[in-house]
């Protein structure tokens, strides 16, 4: 049997499943090359942005600093460290306590690692949510199949294989789009996630030595 000729014997019900799990593999597949892009940037930034933190944490100038967090805004190191830096230079030019500063600058530091987490996860849940409902999408399109081919059945009043073979090329067609639709998914969805952990390991790291660093100048 030809593709035309299973499109041809494809109901309604079986080709808007098929285009249903089409459409949900483009959006998915658009969203992984565009997530990642842009870990891979902000990746990149991140790792041209440590050796200038790494050289403020060891006694380099702030102004450095500041103009690297200018460059790098897409560095989720740079985002994290950018929000304590702000909050403690606001508080040491209105001549407020810088002792004190310290807690506003720890909690900048714990809202800027939960907005970062927000930004970087977005779009994750559609994929979970892909991964989790595309099996059952192609499983309902496999009970259409079948049916079709209980009705191909009962229009010949036999049971040849010519008379299910449609029926049963669109269940099975249906069930391997679920499956491919969900498998790209998930590994998707898991490899990001991973990333994740490593992006949250290297943002406490910084968030630690920034406060480490502000604590030792509020002491001397």
């Amino acid at each position: 049997m030809t593709f035309s000729e299973l499109l041809g014997n494809v109901g309604p019900f079986g080709l808007a499943v098929m285009l249903c799990l089409v459409a949900i593999s483009i959006l998915s597949l658009a969203l992984i090359v565009d997530k990642h892009r842009r870990f891979r940037e902000a990746t990149r930034q991140s790792q041209n942005f440590k050796p200038v933190f790494a050289k403020f944490i060891h006694g380099g100038e702030i102004s450095d600093l500041i103009n690297a967090l200018k460059k790098h805004e897409n560095s989720y190191v740079a985002q994290v460290v950018a929000a304590g830096i702000s909050e403690y230079e606001g508080v040491r030019q209105t001549g407020g306590d810088p002792v004190s500063s310290l807690e506003l600058v720890s909690s900048a530091l714990r809202d800027s690692k939960a907005e970062t987490l927000i930004h970087l996860k977005k779009g994750l849940g559609f994929l979970a949510t892909i991964g989790s409902t595309a099996p059952f999408i192609g499983l309902f399109g496999t009970v259409v199949g079948i049916i079709n081919a209980f009705r191909g059945i009962a229009a010949s009043g036999s049971g040849g294989m010519a008379s299910v073979s449609g029926g049963m090329a669109e269940a099975l067609v249906a069930t391997a789009l679920g499956i491919l639709v969900a498998i790209q998914a998930v590994v998707a969805f898991n490899n990001f996630t991973g990333k994740l952990e490593g992006f949250h390991g290297e943002r406490n790291r910084a968030s630690n030595q920034l406060l480490l660093k502000q604590n030792f100048i509020s002491q001397n």
